[in-house]
């Protein structure tokens, strides 16, 4: 596997990537050059280990900025271009007039009519180029400061065309979202000084001030004279301090153990942490170079939570690599990011005051109700996110269009239906019908930040995301693995079709020995199958029948649902058309009387066989079912296990076969 950095490098970085290609053409991997008056400035550099580089653009044109023209230069250890990925897949940056009809005064009065803040400043309006689905338009770029009704610090992005003075798009930059603390109860921390004298500020950077109650500047670091801070109440100001310096060394540690990033800009440099925002102000923010969190309801409530903090911290690591557009879909996957790697967070810490799970906010009752800010096994359970793309998700709050993928992250880690994890209760059903096995957070953490990193770009949408993710998965585990096809299919069940990318594999060989079925013995593993990812395996937990390869369903002792299918066409000239595969089942279930796990195997939808922990023989034993009456048909073998909470019965299959 691959080790990555990545993101808003250092210097050096940027040197290397410049001596590489001092002017890689726009239209590198295209056989193209760049247009006149177009310019390239590197903005990151992504290092693997076996020498390819990544190498992220912003463009000017005409000495104009073009905003979403960013792209990423692929390329192989000798440095040549083996493919570009274009913000709205698009190459060309020149619009059709650089000639405005629209005033800069006008863009600025439509810049302050989209925001909804108070105390509002807008600026002059700068002219720049913005790339949309329909190709780069002459614009304005108008950004509006400004504080909320809520307390919470406004900038306003917005873009104005031109040469008619119709809004394009408008967006907010501010995301919202031993120390005895009032979440993480006692913990370590990080602090500098000595007796009588100590300042909340550890090694990484990270420190923490008090605002005072406050809406402007930086605070007043937090000092003491034992290094002994908070009580784990409220009411002392140091604890909701220690959470928020807990959470910024944890989010600092997990990526730069984990991913190998070195912090939100990937130069080794800590953040500040502002406590004490507001009056009764009941959010947490980051800003672009710090997090801020409120008191919440009646200063009772300090939104300190860890993964708040993995969460609104994140919003910088995605800002410093493909800078998703806080809007349209592009804005949804940037909140589930910061939901995905704040979880991430949350399970890297593994603190037992704040037990890791796949909830967010689920510690600071920002509802009053006890319940969480979101759910990740099924969002739709909040009352707002969806569960499940749709081509109308991109009008919706980027809180809420964040559902599809934070449903796909527990797919695809956790697999789908009812299961219990650290003591907490999900039920994750697909959109799609299927039924998915997780392939654990940990990869899936992975595969999404090398996405992010590497494939992203500022205005991607959920099938750009699915296309990146792949890739990524392909990166790290290989073109035919099966965190590959977790990956993809947990993208389907969140009925994100499927695109260009594939996982691929080897393609299937034609049936031999007159065998309809493809891979019927299984050696060539998940070729000519699809279903969930993992039961067709060769580990020796379970033997074959043959070979070294077998279709292992179930053997988990937890609730889980599994299947493998394959459409095979039975000749009309068949004499004796027959099916046969070998099966061998052993259980740990004790009762003789109650079928809790089952398989059933079925023909076009029509269950020909069933088994289940009462059929138990601890040895293979040959099936036949009789395919007379599908002679000049098109049939889908399916087999489909379900297995309950509790002890494991594993359902082997192998040398499976139809012929005659």
């Amino acid at each position: 596997m691959n080790r990555l950095t990545s993101g808003a490098g250092t210097a050096g970085l940027l040197a290397v990537a410049l001596a590489a290609a001092p002017a890689v053409p726009a239209l590198a991997g295209q056989g193209g050059s760049a247009a006149s008056g177009e310019k390239l400035i590197v903005r990151s550099v992504v290092h693997d280990k076996d020498g390819a580089t990544h190498v992220r653009y912003e463009r000017t044109y005409n000495g104009l900025r073009v905003v979403g023209g960013d792209l990423v230069s692929h390329r192989d250890a000798t440095g040549a271009v083996r493919s570009v990925t274009y913000n709205h897949d698009r190459a060309s940056v020149a619009p059709n007039t650089l000639t405005p009809t629209v005033s800069a005064a006008a863009a600025r009065s439509a810049g302050l009519a989209a925001s909804h803040a108070q105390r509002e400043q807008a600026s002059p309006g700068e002219l720049v180029i913005f790339m949309t689905d329909g190709g780069p338009r002459l614009a304005y770029e108008v950004v509006t400061e400004g504080v909320r009704a809520d307390q919470t610090p406004s900038r306003v992005h917005t873009i104005v065309d031109a040469t008619t003075g119709a809004t394009l798009q408008s967006w907010d930059d501010i995301k919202n979202g031993t120390g005895n603390g009032i979440f993480v109860g006692t913990v370590s921390l990080g602090t500098t000084g000595s007796s009588g004298s100590y300042s909340l500020k550890d090694s990484r950077g990270n420190y923490t001030t008090d605002l005072g109650n406050r809406t402007s500047g930086t605070g007043t670091t937090f000092t003491d004279t034992d290094d002994v801070w908070g009580t784990g109440s409220q009411s002392n100001r140091q604890s909701a301090a220690v959470d928020a310096h807990y959470g910024a060394e944890k989010t600092y540690d997990y990526y730069n153990n984990v991913l190998g990033r070195a912090g939100i800009w990937n130069n080794g440099t800590g953040a500040r942490s502002r406590v004490h925002y507001g009056n009764s102000y009941v959010n947490a923010f980051w800003d672009g170079t710090q997090m801020t969190y409120g008191d919440g309801a009646s200063n009772q409530h300090p939104l300190v939570e860890l993964d708040v903090a993995g969460h609104e911290m994140s919003h910088g690591v995605t800002e410093n690599t493909a800078n998703l557009t806080y809007s349209g879909e592009s804005g949804g996957l940037n909140e589930a990011t910061s939901d995905i790697f704040g979880t991430a967070v949350e399970w890297y810490a593994n603190n037992s005051s704040d037990t890791p799970d796949f909830l967010i906010g689920e510690e600071i009752d920002i509802n009053g109700n006890g319940t969480p800010l979101r759910y990740m096994d099924k969002p739709s359970k909040d009352g707002s996110s969806k569960d499940c793309w749709s081509s109308s998700l991109g009008g919706l709050d980027p809180h809420y269009s964040s559902g599809p993928l934070n449903h796909w992250y527990f797919l695809a880690s956790n697999g789908s239906g009812a299961r219990t994890i650290n003591g907490v209760s999900y039920n994750s059903p697909t959109c799609n019908g299927s039924s998915l096995t997780g392939i654990g957070h940990e990869k899936v953490e992975k595969i999404w930040y090398r996405a992010l990193s590497t494939y992203l770009t500022s205005s991607s949408t959920y099938a750009a995301a699915r296309t990146g993710a792949i890739k990524a998965a392909k990166d790290l585990y290989g073109t035919s693995s099966a965190e590959c096809a977790a990956v993809a299919d947990a993208f389907s069940a969140i009925s994100v079709a499927a695109t260009s990318e594939t996982c691929g594999g080897s393609t299937p060989p034609p049936p031999s020995g007159g065998n309809w079925v493809t891979n019927g013995g299984l050696e060539s593993g998940q070729t000519g199958w699809t279903g969930t990812s993992g039961p067709i395996t060769n580990n020796t937990g379970r033997p074959p029948h043959s070979g070294s390869w077998k279709m292992w369903l179930g053997g988990n002792g937890r609730t889980t649902s599994e299947y493998e299918q394959q459409a095979f066409t039975v000749p009309s000239t068949a004499t004796s058309p027959t099916l046969t595969y070998w099966i061998r089942i052993d259980t740990s279930e004790s009762t003789r009387t109650y079928a809790y796990d089952k398989l059933a195997v079925s023909l076009n939808g029509t269950t020909v066989k069933s088994y289940s922990n009462l059929s138990a023989t601890n040895a293979y034993q040959q099936v036949s079912v009789d395919l007379s009456a599908y002679k000049g048909k098109s049939v889908t073998l399916k087999f489909t296990m379900n297995e309950d909470s509790l002890y494991q019965t594993s359902f082997v299959v192998d040398d499976i076969s139809a012929q005659g």
